[in-house]
């Protein structure tokens, strides 16, 4: 449910595991460089990073169900044509808020003349894969239904679990949203200089359900912060890492769109829209006893990015000319690099740049 990463756990436990398929004239001219600069032919390599040193007390145990059995609770997942509500708080520079609409239209971009192969939508995919007790599949069919922009930070400049049901309820009180229960996704992002509630220590988002005495209606919710600033070493992992590594091994890696930060949170966002479509209300797709603190289909691939990751690897992923990395195509020739996700079919973490 919280995206935290936990790789040094991780990696040793997927050394035996991740060699089958586990294994923003001005902002337009810029946008425009950047996507100019990604079209070019990529080479593919396996980098060796510097695990991550666990610094939350996660009891998670990462990359295989044959740890954790995943199981279906019975509860709805989000069959439906997805609607995402998108809430910025804060201040935005407009390149940002392009960088991640690109990746959340990129979901349902299916033509191949849109984004080839290895792309968002067939990473999605694996996503789509999971159903409800009626058979019902998660839909392969998500929007932006609408934006909102909380530029005067109505709850402050630090955010609490419960305060950021409040700004989901500015949103909805105010009109610029409706009340979609059915369809509906509340994407919550928050801009550098805000900090939530256990933000770095422990989580670098997470997903969950409003309650009606904040909001006045029961609506599933995602939150993400951007990371640049605050601790992109953990949240924006690989692309940053620990100072305490500085010296040693071989680094960060370099973001396929050049921000740190919000490269960093297009994955967190991919894993978080995940695991909030096959668990909205907590009740249907997880591991473990406590559906408080559920391990979810994001969760046992955390830090997996291609085939033959672990002990240190993230897996094979694809490097352009200017040596950005990404394993991943979206639209207006984005590219991203975003975890892989668990596969109920497989039983292992799938991706669609998958070289076995």
């Amino acid at each position: 449910m919280s995206l935290f990463p936990n790789l040094l756990l991780f990696s040793f436990l997927l050394i035996g595991v991740c060699n089958c398929r586990t294994t923003q004239k001005n902002e337009e001219v810029h946008m425009q460089m950047q996507t100019q600069t990604l079209n070019t032919n990529p080479s593919h390599f396996n980098p060796q990073v510097p695990p991550l040193r666990t610094l939350s007390s996660s009891k998670r145990f990462e990359g295989s169900s044959e740890f954790v059995k995943l199981k279906y609770h019975m509860g709805p997942v989000l069959s439906s044509p997805i609607n995402i509500y998108l809430i910025w708080y804060g201040k935005w520079p407009q390149s940002q808020k392009l960088l991640i609409n690109d990746f959340l239209l990129s979901i349902s971009a299916s033509d191949r003349r849109v984004a080839p192969s290895p792309s968002v939508a067939d990473w999605w995919q694996t996503v789509s894969l999971y159903t409800d007790q009626t058979g019902a599949n998660i839909s392969r069919s998500v929007s932006i239904a609408g934006e909102y922009s909380d530029l005067h930070y109505s709850h402050g400049t630090h955010l609490t679990r419960l305060s950021v049901q409040e700004v989901i309820a500015n949103a909805v009180r105010a009109k610029p949203f409706p009340v979609d229960h059915r369809n509906g996704i509340y994407l919550i992002l928050t801009a550098e200089d805000v900090t939530m509630e256990d933000f770095c220590r422990a989580v670098c988002g997470f997903h969950y359900f409003t309650f009606p005495s904040k909001v006045g209606y029961t609506l599933p919710y995602a939150w993400v912060g951007n990371s640049g600033k605050q601790c992109p070493e953990v949240c924006a992992y690989p692309f940053a890492v620990p100072g305490y590594m500085g010296g040693g091994g071989p680094g960060h890696l370099t973001p396929p769109n050049g921000d740190v930060g919000v490269d960093g949170m297009v994955s967190v966002i991919g894993h978080e829209l995940a695991e909030l479509s096959s668990n909205p209300l907590v009740n249907a797709w997880y591991a473990g006893e406590d559906p408080t603190a559920p391990t979810e289909i994001g969760d046992l691939c955390e830090g997996l990015y291609g085939t033959g990751g672990g002990g240190g690897y993230i897996g094979s992923v694809m490097k352009d000319g200017e040596g950005r990395t990404f394993n991943l195509n979206g639209r207006n020739g984005r590219k991203f690099l975003v975890q892989w996700i668990w596969s109920p079919v497989l039983k292992a973490c799938a991706g669609p740049n998958a070289l076995d």
